[in-house]
This record gives structure tokens, sequence and C-alpha cells, in this order.
């Protein structure tokens, strides 16, 4: 992830979620991309103080270091020569075609792309091969990116011997969250989230604004709960009780008032646990630094493993 700060409930189920269960199953690393932060923000005054947001939301989350390092990219100095590598293998025209790509510069209104954020899947191909990464878990708007690991990943190896695996994109079952504007992707820059750490007063507030259906006025209206965006958050955090506010949505009994309020407790309920771990790491900022460290030190190892063998594959060290 880059490192924006606080991470919110998009980021949760489209990425962490996915990332905890996976930590039983697979040798897993979590990057904080700050090199990718700067293809849309030159500002680098709080990239590190971000970043430590972003490392306490994962550690809340239930990311475990110890099982899986977590490291920045900037740190690991592997990310940066293996990205010139990587660089040779791919046209501008195939990094042109990326929809990814073009959906950032229509939302971001972009007039003129620079050269590092029309190649950043390049660096991200790069953050993927280094580590051997076999699976990568990513929201469906990532796997074009995936894609084009794999075919740099193929390229290298046609040319110089077999180096590095083809990795595969792994989604997660619930992909993107919508925005409480009704947006279909929960961002920061359009203001339409709910962060981890918002206290239950603030989840309630943010949840009275939330879209509903247009045609549900008042209370005895009948709902459609199918284009509803609150019912949306109600299958994935109030999952048991969705057939009873389904059916009463659709009758008139149950208000979009009250719909809310339940909904709000339920991500509150949902969200606890996550902020009383961070509330422990805001009071121990010496442990979340050693976390960090940790993590930089046995993800430089696996990077410098990796370079001497492409060295050696392409008989330049």
């Amino acid at each position: 992830m880059r490192p924006t700060g606080r991470l919110h409930l998009g980021n949760l189920v489209g990425a962490l979620e996915n990332w905890v269960h996976l930590q039983s199953e697979y040798e897993s690393f979590h990057l904080i991309a700050d090199y990718h932060a700067l293809t849309t923000n030159l500002d680098t005054s709080k990239i590190y103080e971000n970043s430590i947001e972003t490392l306490i939301d994962w550690l809340s989350a239930g990311i475990d270091p110890k099982a899986s390092p977590v490291f920045r990219q900037s740190q690991i100095k592997e990310h940066t020569e293996l990205h010139l590598i990587f660089s040779m293998l791919i046209t501008t025209a195939r990094l042109e075609r990326n929809p990814t790509l073009k959906e950032q510069v229509r939302d971001l209104n972009i007039e003129n792309i620079i050269y590092g954020h029309l190649g950043y899947p390049v660096l991200q191909s790069a953050d993927i091969l280094l580590y051997k990464g076999e699976v990568v878990p990513v929201g469906e708007d990532q796997v074009p990116h995936v894609e084009i690991t794999r075919e740099i990943a193929r390229r290298f190896n046609q040319q110089w011997g077999d180096v590095f695996p083809e990795p595969e994109a792994k989604l997660t079952k619930f992909p993107r969250l919508p925005g409480i504007d009704g947006n279909i992707k929960m961002s920061k820059s359009a203001g339409n989230t709910i962060l981890l750490s918002d206290p239950p007063a603030v989840i309630e507030q943010k949840m009275k604004k939330a879209m509903t259906d247009p045609q549900k006025i008042r209370k005895g209206d009948p709902g459609r709960p199918e284009i509803c965006l609150v019912y949306t958050y109600h299958e994935k955090f109030n999952n048991s009780e969705t057939p009873q506010i389904e059916k009463d949505c659709r009758s008139g009994a149950l208000g979009c008032v009250d719909c809310k309020k339940r909904i709000a407790q339920r991500l509150s309920e949902h969200l606890e646990p996550m902020r009383a771990k961070r509330a422990h790491y805001e009071s121990h900022p010496a442990e979340v630094t050693d976390i960090l460290h940790d993590g930089e030190k046995r993800a430089r190892s696996v990077a410098h493993a990796t370079m001497q063998q492409v060295r050696t594959a392409m008989k330049i060290g």
C-alpha cells in the first residue's frame, strides 16, 4: 500500500482482511510503497509519518510482523535496481494501454503523465518479483498490473534464464467497498471514507450522510435494498441480520434512519478491537519502529539474494 496515512474500510475489505487470512497459508511480505506515493504527490514532508500510520493500522487489523515482514520500499535499494532492469523489457505502448493508469488519470484529472507514473507498474513488478512472489492479493483494479508483472517475468526468463515465477492475482470475495457517497470506490481523495480508527460517534455521523434508495423517502415507503449502499454495508458487516433487514426494507417496516443507526453500531463493534490495538501501538512508538526495522532487515536479506541470482543470470555480476 502507498502510505497515505490512516486506512479506511475500503482498505480493510479490499486488502487487509485478505492479507491477514493468507498469513496462515503463505510466506508473506507486506510493503509500504513510499516510492509509489511520488507518482501522484511529490510532497514527502509527511511520508514517514504516514508510513507509521499505515503500519499501525496493518498491525491493528491483524498483520503479524513476526510471520510476515513489514517494510518500506525506499529502504530496500534492490527495488530500484530491479526496476531499472525491468524497464528494458516493456514498451511504452504497452504501459499506455494499462486500464488502471487510464482510470487514475481520469479520476485525478491529470493532464500530463510523468514518466514515473507511466512506469509505476514496472516498479510494482520489481516489488513482487524481488521476493519471488507467486500469489499477489489485490483488488480488481490492480489485476492489470499483475498481468504486466507476469509479462515481465516471462520476458526476463526467456532472455536470461528461469529466475522468476509468473505470479497469480488473488482477488478477495468482496474486493471493493463503495464510499458513503455512493461512489463505486471508497477513497480519501473523494472524501467518502470511514476510517478504521474512527470512534463510534464519528461513524454514526458519517453514516447519517450515506446514500440510500432515492425512492424511499420516509419510513413506510417500500425500499430496494439491491441498490442501497447501506444494505451493501449490512451484507459485509452485519450478514446475520440481512435477511430480516431486506424483508423490512422492502415492506417499508424499516426506515433508513434506523437502518443507518444499526449498521453504524455494527461497524463500531467490528472496529473496536482494532481501535484498542491502535491505542496500544500509539502509546508504544518504539515498539512500532523496532517492528519496522526488523522487517526491513529481513526483506533486505531476501532482496539481496534475488539480485545476486539476477546478476549471475545476466552475467553482469
